[in-house]
């Protein structure tokens, strides 16, 4: 049994973790939790609706926190759920909901694109790659568990 990381894993999962922390933080200091961040974020990332099966497929959050997060969402009157198929239904955001999401999750998504902004090209290239190839092989890696 190998339960000893190596110094590049260790290193990775705590710029994951300082990462996560980040994103936390900023979730916490615009008013929302972080599952309801996910969810405005994923939407916005979409356009002003996504279906509820690809938020959690995004999110890797299991389904029973995004559907609380929408429930919730939902009451407030930042979403509704429409129904697309006998099993899909799409999430999509009301006025108050656009308004709120340009508040929030418009904010973070304007401070990644800042950053990738200021970053030369190639190197924005060669992260997005390495991240895509790291993801590609770990998949592979969880087929043989």
């Amino acid at each position: 049994m190998n339960c000893n990381p190596s110094k590049i894993m260790k290193r990775y999962n705590h710029l994951l973790g300082e990462i996560d922390s980040a994103y936390h933080e900023m979730s916490r200091k615009l008013g929302l939790s972080d599952s309801a961040m996910i969810v405005l974020y994923t939407i916005c990332d979409n356009g002003t609706n996504c279906l509820l099966q690809d938020i959690c497929r995004r999110s890797g959050l299991s389904k029973q926190t995004i559907n609380s997060a929408i429930r919730k969402l939902e009451s407030e009157g930042i979403l509704y759920l429409e129904a697309v198929s006998p099993k899909a239904k799409n999430v999509c955001l009301t006025e108050a909901g656009m308004s709120l999401a340009g508040k929030t999750a418009g904010r973070i998504i304007s401070a990644e694109n800042e950053i990738f902004a200021s970053w030369p090209q190639e190197d924005v290239q060669k992260y997005l790659e390495l991240t895509e190839a790291f993801l590609r092989a770990l998949q592979e890696k969880a087929k043989n568990l």
